[in-house]
């Protein structure tokens, strides 16, 4: 069954200079980026049917990031190219205290409008995945991704939810983000917080406290990721937490995106997603986990795509 993702594609500009501000900076790595085009990414990789609606520029880079998404077979035709709009940039760079400098040119990523949406035909998707890392700014794109939420809930479409909190870009409107997130937290069939946006989002101090909260305030099944420690699962007041697999990191940046990728690849197998049982969806996170350890051991999440596979499930 088809999966459709919503939200942003951009550019990460990554700073090579290890510790220099970005204003010192000489070298910069240019990645393909944005969560829901991560998530698209992975589950094309492991084999699913998936699109993209997403906006970008018709500069070199926003046909860079088109071209990307076609290589790895996730379908494009809901992935606008503006001429009025520059394709959205993040510049990063990490200095030795750990701390980022961290610049935000939006551009594209934002126009992606109500009236774009009104062109896809959800009723042909099972499950459709809404990836909030910019689209809880202001801009078209927040006003689509509820336009696009009611569509689902009108047509019964399975509705999965990863906040993707990101304090520099939301430090100045953090009650905004919270109040946003809760909504699709109260509408969506699944999410997937980490133990942090678990706590934010509740308005809590511990995780405990957090799960308990989310498990009075939600009928939805949701995972908390945890590291090393593993995968939180909670479903109808039920909570079990499923072991991380053991594997030598060298990059964890996309790690959460394929685990999304992998958890909504394994649901749409089933004839109807909202039906899986509780020993079901144990079984997929612990493959799921599999996806996102696979991915930490290569540098980028675009490039340890390439080597992801359903093989990882065997």
């Amino acid at each position: 069954m088809k999966i459709l993702c919503i939200g942003e594609a951009l550019i990460d500009m990554i700073c090579t200079d290890k510790g220099k501000k970005l204003s010192d900076g000489q070298n910069f790595l240019k990645k393909s980026g944005g969560a829901p085009a991560n998530v698209a990414a992975a589950i094309a990789a492991l084999g699913g049917e998936v699109e993209l609606a997403a906006k970008v520029g018709t500069d070199p880079f926003g046909t860079h990031l088109k071209e990307v998404m076609d290589a790895f077979g996730v379908g494009t035709r809901w992935m606008w190219q503006d001429d009025k709009y520059f394709t959205t940039f993040a510049f990063v760079s990490l200095m030795h205290s750990g701390e980022r400098d961290f610049y935000f040119n939006r551009g594209a990523d934002a126009q992606l409008s109500v009236e774009d949406i009104e062109q896809i035909d959800v009723k042909q998707f099972a499950i459709v995945h809404f990836g909030s890392a910019t689209a809880f700014l202001p801009g078209p794109l927040q006003q689509s991704y509820f336009n696009l939420m009611h569509k689902c809930i009108e047509e019964g479409i399975f509705i999965s939810f990863d906040p993707n909190y990101r304090h520099l870009l939301f430090k100045d409107n953090i009650p905004a983000f919270i109040q946003l997130s809760r909504l699709f937290l109260r509408k969506c069939h699944f999410f997937k917080v980490s133990d942090e946006e678990a706590m934010l989002l509740t308005n809590t101090n511990t995780l405990d406290e957090a799960v308990d909260s989310l498990l009075q305030h939600t009928t939805a099944v949701f995972a908390i990721t945890l590291g090393k420690l593993g995968t939180l699962l909670g479903m109808n007041g039920q909570t079990i937490i499923i072991s991380s697999i053991p594997v030598t990191a060298v990059d964890t940046t996309g790690a959460g995106d394929a685990f999304v990728g992998a958890v909504l690849y394994q649901l749409a197998q089933a004839r109807k997603p909202a039906d899986t049982t509780w020993q079901q969806w144990q079984h997929i996170v612990q493959q799921a986990n599999k996806a996102g350890a696979r991915t930490c051991e290569y540098m980028g999440a675009m490039e340890a795509f390439k080597h992801l596979s359903n093989d990882i499930f065997k």
